[in-house]
């Protein structure tokens, strides 16, 4: 078991919510908890005294709330940011305050794996190097944040993007042009006029039905790569073999 090597900060003003965060947190030995605070004016000096690596901070608090401690104590001397509430209306406020995730209550275990593998991710990356963005997206249980890693493909659908991640698609407001000024520095190419896709996920490159060619993604659809984009797409899956 490795030792830890992280400390982290729980703060909500519910008992139940805070003993959920550490019940959870049991599963990631590499995380310490250092302390636990119930209101923000307690974050405030717990974050001098603590200094800890990552918080779990509840939005909804009285008198200052999680959004009014990283205003007094600036975004720049925050560690890493989890914002737990119980409301999902908060979550692109959330991103623009660059919380690393963002967690609707009651909390589960499969989706809180998913926020310690990105907190993983932000505290292992060297320092001063930026994170990638990420893609918030709609779903009916709320707003969704996926990390460009996680995703396969993007394709245009009339005025939307439809974003898939393995098998699952998700529908973001926002075209395709745009989303590629977006994610393009970040490993994704342009596979023809309708479709980008994750250089990364791209297992084979294969010509078919005489001269077209096709990318093959680790999850297994298949990508027609325009004419005009052969050269790019091969040149970029090349650099990464």
């Amino acid at each position: 078991m490795p030792s830890p090597s992280w400390r982290v900060l729980i703060v909500d003003d519910e008992p139940a919510a805070r003993r959920g965060v550490r019940q959870l947190l049991r599963a990631f030995p590499e995380f310490v908890i250092a302390g636990e605070c119930r209101n923000g004016r307690d974050v405030l000096a717990a974050l001098d005294a603590l200094a800890p690596d990552v918080v779990f901070l509840d939005i909804q608090m009285p008198e200052l709330g999680g959004f009014d401690v990283i205003r007094l104590r600036t975004p720049e001397r925050m560690p890493a940011v989890v914002f737990v509430t119980a409301y999902d209306e908060f979550a692109i406020r959330a991103f623009d305050a660059e919380a690393v995730d963002y967690l609707v209550k009651p909390l589960n275990e499969e989706r809180f794996g998913v926020t310690m593998r990105r907190v993983l991710k932000r505290l292992r990356a060297a320092r001063g190097a930026s994170p990638d963005p990420a893609l918030v997206v709609s779903t009916p249980r709320g707003a969704l944040v996926i990390e460009l890693g996680e995703i396969d493909w993007i394709e245009a659908a009339d005025y939307y993007a439809r974003v898939w991640v393995g098998p699952r698609s998700y529908l973001i407001r926002e075209s395709l042009d745009r989303l590629e000024r977006r994610v393009g520095g970040h490993g994704f190419v342009r596979a023809h006029r309708k479709a980008i896709v994750r250089v990364a996920g791209v297992r084979a490159l294969r010509t078919e039905d005489g001269d077209r060619l096709t990318a093959v993604l680790a999850s297994g659809y298949k990508i027609p790569i325009s004419r005009r984009r052969r050269a790019e797409v091969t040149a970029a899956v090349r650099a990464r073999a």
